[in-house]
């Protein structure tokens, strides 16, 4: 099971590479998905998440007072590099890397796919993404607090029901989408919200 999940990621890491190659440097200094960050902030993310080591976060985490978002963005300046290609080298070089910090394996695909979502979609790129890791990655995100970037609670609130894959989470009223619309949603994206259907997407669009 760990080496499909591996592989999954390092799939997704693959492709990311490949899109970013085309890249110009205007088209790295557009804003992403994330607010704040650029699709060059985000790339830098990936380096520093795909180093990141359990006994690695741990100290991280206490030397930013344990606060998440200093953590990320202290990990954002440590491995953006003087230039997009020095960044896109760096995430090559830790493409093939297993390290995880002490979360669910699965939070893995989560931050390819969705970080994958916030470099493309602001560039107008597509990609196919293997349906399991994103069915895997909205699983874990529906039953992640909040507090750790998840949308459990959420979970009371609304039903997601996925179009293009079998599954249906959560107790109130249905949104519906692909899921990988769905895991954007619930993940903050606001602009997977027009992707959406049904009475739960209001409920939805005051939390994203």
């Amino acid at each position: 099971m760990k080496d499909d999940v591996w592989s999954m990621v390092h799939a997704e890491r693959a492709a990311l590479i490949d899109d970013l190659t085309h890249l110009d440097d205007e088209q790295w200094g557009k804003p992403s998905l994330c607010e704040g960050w650029t699709v060059h902030d985000v790339v830098a993310h990936l380096v520093d998440t795909a180093r990141t080591t359990r006994l690695g976060f741990v100290v991280g985490l206490v030397r930013a007072g344990f606060d998440f978002d200093r953590q990320n963005a202290r990990g954002v300046e440590r491995e953006r590099g003087a230039s997009p290609q020095e960044t896109l080298e760096r995430l090559r070089r830790v493409a093939p890397r297993r390290s995880t910090p002490p979360a669910p394996l699965d939070s893995r695909l989560v931050e390819e796919v969705l970080h994958g979502e916030d470099i493309r979609r602001p560039l107008g790129l597509t990609h196919a993404y293997v349906q399991e890791a994103v069915v895997r990655s909205l699983h874990l995100q529906a039953r992640t607090p909040a507090a750790f970037g998840g949308a459990k609670e959420l979970m009371a609130r609304i039903r997601l029901s996925a179009a293009d894959a079998d599954l249906s989470i959560g107790d109130g009223p249905d949104v519906s989408g692909t899921a990988l619309s769905l895991l954007l949603a619930v993940s903050g994206r606001r602009a997977a919200l027009d992707e959406l259907d049904g009475p739960g997407v209001a409920t939805l669009a005051t939390t994203a």
